[in-house]
């Protein structure tokens, strides 16, 4: 299928997330309104390119392992290449995503301007966590399993599906995960027009950035024994 993977996967996400709407629409017995199936998409997109990532992540010192053991170079090449190929993919979907928006009528705002902030956080924070998974799962094997694992139920404990407004109370339990955080950003300066919330923007950012920084200096930390370990 060639680059339609870039487009296929994500897609099949956002139909499952618009057969949830419906599922939601009909319960409640409101119509399903354009915008929340766009907020779908919105989210679903960014999401798939987070799981993807980590994913590649994990194995991506462990499938190298020639080149780990034979010469010297700086090991985070590998969990860096594998967000960045995922990236790759990511830009292609958000495109036809884009023009979707566009024929849907959804329209824009100033408050798009925020949108390079937030895949700053985004793409910090899931370079951040590649790097420790692929660190961790060259120590401990089981790693990856364990992210199989999260990664099948993740979606019901992040707000991609459903606005995390929908839980009154439990909203700021499910705004804690940061990708969820982010999400939720990029869903209000992209459909509902209007700006993020501060609080949460600032959250994001700070375990974006900040994630990305820590898992560098634990990733540099335990380099010298990945030789021996691998």
């Amino acid at each position: 299928m060639g680059y339609m993977w870039a487009i296929f996967m994500p897609m099949l996400v956002v139909a499952a997330g618009i057969f949830v709407k419906k599922a939601f629409s009909i319960v409640s017995g409101e119509p399903m309104e354009l915008s929340s199936i766009v907020s779908v998409g919105v989210k679903a997109i960014p999401f798939s390119f987070f799981l993807t990532s980590i994913r590649f992540s994990t194995n991506s010192l462990i499938g190298n392992t020639n080149l780990v053991t034979k010469i010297y170079f700086p090991r985070e090449v590998f969990p860096f290449a594998a967000t960045m190929s995922c990236l790759f993919d990511f830009a292609i979907s958000s495109a036809t995503l884009a023009v979707i928006l566009i024929f849907a009528n959804i329209g824009i705002s100033i408050h798009i301007l925020w949108l390079p902030i937030l895949l700053v956080f985004l793409i910090a924070m899931t370079t951040g966590v590649g790097m420790f998974l692929a660190c961790a799962n060259l120590f401990y094997r089981d790693v990856k399993y364990i992210v199989e694992v999260i990664a099948m139920f993740a979606i019901f404990f992040t707000p991609v599906f459903y606005e995390a407004g929908m839980f009154g109370r439990w909203e700021t339990i499910l705004l804690m995960n940061p990708l969820g955080s982010i999400l939720e950003c990029l869903n209000s300066i992209v459909v509902l027009h209007k700006n993020p919330n501060y609080f949460w923007l600032a959250y994001s950012g700070i375990w974006g950035i900040g994630g990305f920084l820590a898992s560098w200096k634990f990733f540099h930390g335990l380099e010298y024994a990945f030789a021996e370990y691998i």
